[in-house]
């Protein structure tokens, strides 16, 4: 049972730190700024529902897609960890990551599914880490992995519903620190991946 609630607790650090849901609010309102409250709740809803919906694919079909490509937990985890890390390193730099492009983007419920659910909340970075948490993980890990997530989507939902109000109430400022905080963790989250790779990939106990 202590198994359990410690990979749960480290599957909740790891999915807030790469989703960053606080972070993301102001994105949610910059693209979403002159929309009505019932488009705004549209478009939070089908964002949402979306990435869980690949992020939970992912996580079920991750064991096929090894043995479909023949890749290797190490090789994954290293190159996983790397990916994770620049994403993090970036948001400490105060850079928008790559993955992350918001320009041109037309205001209307399309951005629910380009670039909200996808990149943003199920990108790349996302989509490692859970694979990661089940590249050789047992079905109850995987169930907890999807139900982390599914958690993570309603925090991230009720997070825009109330973005108006908290960007208003906190600050731009504030919010830009709580970023880079995130990027820090998602960085050593990232270096862990690596680290953790290169043990298994050499057999080394430390």
């Amino acid at each position: 049972m202590e198994e359990y609630i410690a990979f749960s607790i480290a599957v909740f650090t790891g999915f807030f730190a790469i989703t960053n849901p606080i972070s993301n609010m102001t994105i949610f309102v910059s693209l979403t700024q002159g929309a009505d409250k019932a488009t705004k709740h549209s478009i939070n809803k089908r964002a949402n529902f979306t990435a869980f919906i690949i992020v939970a694919v992912f996580v079920l079909l991750g064991k096929f897609i090894f043995e479909l490509f023949g890749l290797s937990i190490p090789a994954f985890k290293i190159a996983g960890g790397i990916l994770v890390f620049f994403i993090g390193f970036e948001m400490l730099q105060s850079k928008k990551s790559n993955v992350k492009n918001l320009k041109n983007v037309n205001i209307d419920e399309n951005i629910a599914i380009s670039p909200l659910a996808i990149p943003i909340l199920s990108g790349p970075g996302t989509i490692v880490t859970a694979m990661n948490f089940v590249s050789d993980a047992t079905y109850i890990h995987i169930f907890i992995v999807i139900l982390i997530y599914a958690s993570m989507s309603l925090i991230t939902y009720f997070t825009f519903r109330l973005s108006d109000l908290v960007v208003q109430t906190l600050g731009n400022n504030v919010i830009s620190v709580i970023g880079k905080v995130m990027g820090l963790i998602i960085a050593i989250i990232g270096t862990g991946m690596v680290i953790e790779g290169i043990k298994i990939a050499f057999d080394l106990k430390y």
